[in-house]
């Protein structure tokens, strides 16, 4: 009975186990994956008829692991039990066994990708008992095993485990003979020890299994064509940058050229022999606009080469607006004029005379006639 109910729970644990598997895919379920080492030590005491602790005696033992799934592991270790009576025997008994592990936190919380801090693990097994005698001949017997693994995973790359392993283990001949049962409490021994695992490096860098999102061929396929629309969408981007950029540099040399092209420094206009020079206004202003600068440099070009010449800037307003408000601000344009080419251009002040004219009226359109105009004199 107890058989059954041991095979029946090892069977839905591997079908669990594929279950979660199937789930996902796992890296570093090679051949040469997830083996370990581990050393332990502690006691053993016989589970009935004798005093707990005061028949307890050293136990130590080495073992072999591999990890086939997160949930499911097999090992092979070797026990060795320390003689304290008065016999000559350095051993009372030695076990070698092949074990059995299920992961319970993977097995019912599924596998996180990274071993936790704190497991749990059930353990079964099966071996090879030696009993060491004083005198001629030793016994053998096979034996079973059961207990928990409580493992603590330590690191960040949890290169090591230290584990507190508490099992019990039946002598399965003992008095079979006479009692007919394999696990019998008379024939078993309670052993607790402390043992510390080392795991090797896998193939995939790690100590451990890794997750990664398995694809079917149809996903790959779709995620392949997508990659290559864009890879053509770039390119066509890249193709469009650089007609961009052509034409960029072909306006930029355009506008070189322009800044290059020389400026007539005087356009002064003749009218009736006096030259002239208009300088316009936007509507309600007095500043002159940076587009109205060179007709001022013009003026004040003129009189640096005549040293003689002086000018009336005559300021206008057009009609829009309140009469006084046009005659301030008529009278503002010629001062903003004469500003100019006292304080930049420097002229002497002396040969400038700025008058406010208010509302003109020499231009059929009104608003031609918000300006300045500036007469020279030789």
């Amino acid at each position: 009975m107890r058989k059954s109910i041991i095979v029946s729970a090892f069977v839905a644990c591997a079908c669990v186990a594929n279950a979660q598997t199937g789930k996902m895919a796992l890296e570093g379920t090679g051949i040469g994956d997830n083996w370990s080492m581990e050393l332990k030590a502690g006691g053993v005491t016989p589970l009935t008829h004798n005093p707990f602790f005061k028949s307890m005696r050293p136990a130590f033992g080495f073992g072999i692991g591999k990890q086939l799934t997160p949930v499911i592991g097999l090992g092979i270790q070797g026990m060795g039990y320390v003689n304290t009576s008065q016999s000559k025997t350095a051993f009372d008994a030695s076990e070698v066994s092949l074990i059995g592990k299920v992961n319970l936190m993977n097995l019912f919380g599924s596998y996180t990708g990274k071993p936790r801090v704190f497991e749990m693990e059930a353990v079964a097994g099966a071996g090879w008992l030696h009993y060491y005698q004083d005198g001629p001949g030793d016994a053998n017997s096979w034996s079973t095993r059961f207990g928990m693994n409580l493992n603590f995973n330590m690191g960040e790359s949890r290169a090591w485990t230290f584990g507190i392993k508490p099992a019990i283990v039946y002598d399965m001949q003992g008095d079979f003979n006479r009692h007919r049962s394999r696990f019998n409490a008379n024939n078993a021994s309670f052993e607790l020890t402390a043992g510390l695992t080392y795991h090797f490096m896998n193939g995939n860098g790690k100590r451990y299994f890794t997750t990664v999102r398995p694809y079917d061929e149809a996903e790959v396929a779709d995620l392949n064509a997508t990659i290559n629309d864009l890879r053509w969408q770039v390119d066509n981007q890249n193709a469009q940058l650089m007609a961009a950029a052509q034409q960029v540099d072909g306006l930029q040399q355009e506008l070189d050229d322009c800044r290059n092209q020389a400026v007539p420094v005087e356009t002064i206009v003749e009218t009736n022999h006096v030259p002239e020079s208009i300088v316009s206004f936007k509507q309600g202003k007095s500043s002159v606009d940076a587009s109205q600068l060179p007709n001022v440099e013009r003026v004040a070009s003129y009189m640096k080469r005549h040293t003689d010449a002086q000018v009336i800037i005559k300021g206008y307003a057009s009609p829009e607006g309140n009469l006084d408000f046009n005659e301030r601000l008529a009278a503002a344009r010629a001062e903003a004029v004469k500003s100019i080419l006292v304080n930049k251009y420097k002229i002497d002040a002396s040969r400038i005379t700025a008058q406010g004219q208010g509302v003109g009226d020499m231009f059929s359109e009104p608003d031609w006639n918000r300006v300045s105009i500036c007469t020279l004199n030789d």
